[in-house]
């Protein structure tokens, strides 16, 4: 958990632990990643921050050696502070001149609260105010072995694999701070001003998080709402009516919490209708669904699981996600069996009982709009 007034530090960590660690310099780690083969990755989300890699199975034992030292022994050099604040910089302004990504970044912070739902990419006054006391600090605070997931998929050995974590990990201590209280967010609607052609549209409404029950059911009616071309809003507010060239609406998914998030891109004439109908689809599930949207939507779900089994990336990433939310990883076989009993019937029936209100609203461009109320 960042500091209040140190936005993006997280961020600026996950730079910072790759300029040499143990006996690697920076250029070492570069140099190694590359002679491994390495497709190396790295980042921070509003949960956690991860390192990871797609490599030749030869690879794997020197790839794991270097991951363990970045996460415990980051060198974490002084004199190239100056150099990776640039690089969060950079990120950010390019955060600013990206309309959706602004108005997205603003929205989460609406649907989660300042703290939750700060983006990743930090804010100038954060940045500018870091110094390298700063990074040390959150080094010896977060990066510990406590709530630490490692996922591995491919072709591997799993008792020599778990023999190298034991002999590279084994002796990892020490338990995290304490986070501070979660805070909350808040039901608003905001407008950024901005002379454009273009109207951007973010919305959200509080949902289901991953480990729900239910969680499903909202995410069935979302597919129904937004996976294909052949999904709601797609054909009806872009094709039949042609408001926006582009709509669409996903889940999201803190620990305790869930929401979905949406974006429609439009002309400042046609926004107002834009979000009406939006908002009035979304809305209307509660009122029926047909047998061949919801069929529809479950072979999308069976193919994307189908791909997912094929890339080891897709894989560890779904294992991650799992493991943090559940504790446990779902099969693809048990997630195929929970959507296939899914019925019309069920599905409209949650979203009868879990009717979508109090939403978050955030506008970017020449005028702002008349947000309905439920």
């Amino acid at each position: 958990m960042e500091p209040v007034k140190r936005g993006g530090l997280a961020g600026l960590m996950c730079e910072m632990v790759q300029r040499g660690a143990g006996p690697y310099s920076s250029r070492d780690i570069v140099e190694l990643q590359d002679s491994l083969g390495l497709d190396h990755s790295a980042g921070v989300s509003s949960t956690m921050a991860s390192y990871g890699a797609a490599m030749p199975a030869s690879a794997l034992p020197q790839a794991l050696s270097l991951c363990a030292e970045i996460v415990r022994r980051p060198h974490m050099p002084a004199d190239q502070l100056d150099d990776a604040l640039q690089v969060s910089m950079q990120e950010l302004r390019s955060v600013e001149d990206e309309p959706t990504q602004r108005v997205m970044n603003r929205l989460k912070q609406l649907q989660y609260g300042d703290l939750s739902g700060r983006p990743a990419c930090g804010n100038f006054a954060g940045i500018e105010a870091m110094k390298i006391a700063d990074v040390r600090s959150f080094f010896s605070q977060w990066y510990r072995p406590s709530g630490a997931i490692l996922a591995i998929a491919g072709q591997f050995d799993w008792d020599q694999v778990r023999g190298e974590c034991e002999r590279l990990l084994g002796d990892w201590q020490g338990s995290n701070s304490a986070a501070p209280k979660l805070d909350v967010g808040k039901s608003a609607n905001e407008h950024i001003s901005q002379d454009s052609s273009q109207t951007h549209i973010g919305f959200s409404f509080d949902a289901a998080p991953f480990r729900d029950p239910n969680f499903y059911l909202l995410r069935a009616g979302v597919g129904v709402l937004s996976d294909g071309m052949s999904s709601r809003l797609f054909d009806r507010v872009r094709e039949q009516r042609g408001l926006c060239y582009t709509v669409s609406a996903s889940t999201h998914s803190l620990a305790d919490r869930g929401a979905v998030f949406g974006y429609a891109g439009t002309t400042p004439e046609r926004a107002q209708e834009t979000l009406d109908v939006t908002i009035r689809e979304i809305r209307a599930l509660a009122d029926g669904i047909d047998e061949a949207e919801l069929d529809r939507w479950k072979v999308r779900v069976q193919s994307s699981l189908i791909m997912e089994q094929e890339s080891c990336s897709s894989a560890v990433a779904s294992m991650l996600s799992d493991w943090y939310h559940r504790g446990r990883v779902v099969t693809a076989h048990e997630i195929e069996a929970i959507i296939e009993a899914l019925t019309v019937q069920q599905v409209v029936e949650y979203w009868r009982n879990h009717s979508p209100k109090n939403f978050r609203v955030i506008t970017l461009g020449p005028k702002p709009l008349d947000v309905p109320t439920f």
